[in-house]
């Protein structure tokens, strides 16, 4: 499988993404992945599901499908734990859930601070401060995010994790933590597909030495069950997708996560059908024309489905918008 260049760390290309995968369902499709030739899975406390990912991930290597070195893991520090002295006993948290002694790669979930919930109180602590309140409602905690990195920094020393980096974050946060940060970071994890390309950012990503890794790369089908989409919102449905589909003989969902791949992000889509996985993978024997790149580029509406400020204020009941 292709690998994209992550600090002095190669990263396979396409990972699985177990966001919203069942935690019934989780370590059966995290064992499958790897089963089937996937040794990258992204995971993070708020998916709810790290401790099934982890027995997924110790039974493919006690079955010797891999050893633990050919895995890269990833996961992510949430929001309620961005005070200094909680970023380590979080990321311990995901260690012990995904039964491993370190990570490959830590990210900075969102660059939102909330009000800090202790992990024995309850986890993972997802958005509200106190869901039980008669009007529940998430709580910003007013950390500058250097405090934050410092806490990430840390890890890295403590041989705790090999890479740090963050997630949604724009350019000018992106700019700005170069400048503080000791530890650069080497990923940057955003929302990216045909209708949202993110080309400015992704080159100043590059700029920085900074790999890129989107979620969503099919754009709407992640947001539809939440109803955050709809299926008329499809990408696979433009004329670019299905005339390259026919050019190549390949599913409009493959052409646009080649479209992913050939642009130099890495991808992490989720599935928990087998023969997806298997789909999802096979990207790398067959490319895209500049034609037909710059086609599916062109299908750009700028248009973002994990928008925080549409989703926090509908669902959390504060408006806390994270990008203009």
């Amino acid at each position: 499988m292709t690998t994209i260049a992550v600090g002095n760390e190669k990263m396979p290309a396409v990972g699985l993404g177990i966001w919203k995968i069942d935690r019934e369902d989780t370590a059966q499709a995290v064992y499958e992945a790897i089963e089937v030739g996937y040794r990258h899975i992204d995971s993070a406390c708020d998916y709810g599901n790290e401790r099934e990912a982890g027995e997924g991930i110790a039974k493919a290597i006690a079955d010797g499908l891999c050893t633990r070195e050919e895995l890269w893991i990833t996961s992510k520090l949430w929001n309620t734990y961005h005070r200094r002295e909680h970023v380590r006993p979080a990321c311990e948290k995901s260690l012990e859930d995904l039964g491993l002694e370190y990570l490959d790669l830590y990210l900075v979930h969102f660059p939102i601070s909330l009000k800090y919930v202790p992990i024995d109180e309850r986890y993972p602590p997802e958005w509200f401060a106190d869901p039980d309140a008669p009007n529940p409602v998430m709580e910003p905690d007013p950390v500058p995010l250097h405090e934050t990195w410092a806490g990430m920094e840390e890890l890295v020393t403590a041989g705790l994790v090999k890479q740090i980096g963050v997630c949604n974050y724009n350019s000018g946060l992106l700019i700005d933590l170069m400048a503080y940060s000791s530890i650069k970071p080497t990923m940057l994890q955003i929302e990216s597909h045909p209708f949202l390309t993110q080309e400015k950012l992704i080159r100043l990503a590059g700029d920085f030495g900074v790999a890129v890794t989107a979620f969503s790369p099919l754009g709407a089908l992640s947001y539809v069950e939440l109803d955050m989409a709809t299926n008329a919102d499809t990408v696979l449905t433009a004329a670019a997708v299905t005339a390259a589909a026919e050019r190549v003989g390949r599913t409009p969902a493959q052409v646009v996560l080649r479209w992913g791949v050939q642009r130099g992000t890495s991808i992490i889509p989720k599935t928990t059908k087998k023969e997806r996985l298997v789909e999802n993978l096979a990207l790398f024997d067959f490319e895209l024309t500049d034609e037909e790149m710059a086609a599916i580029s062109a299908l750009n509406q700028d248009r973002r489905f994990n928008d925080t400020g549409v989703f926090t204020e509908a669902a959390f009941g504060k408006f806390y918008p994270i990008y203009d």
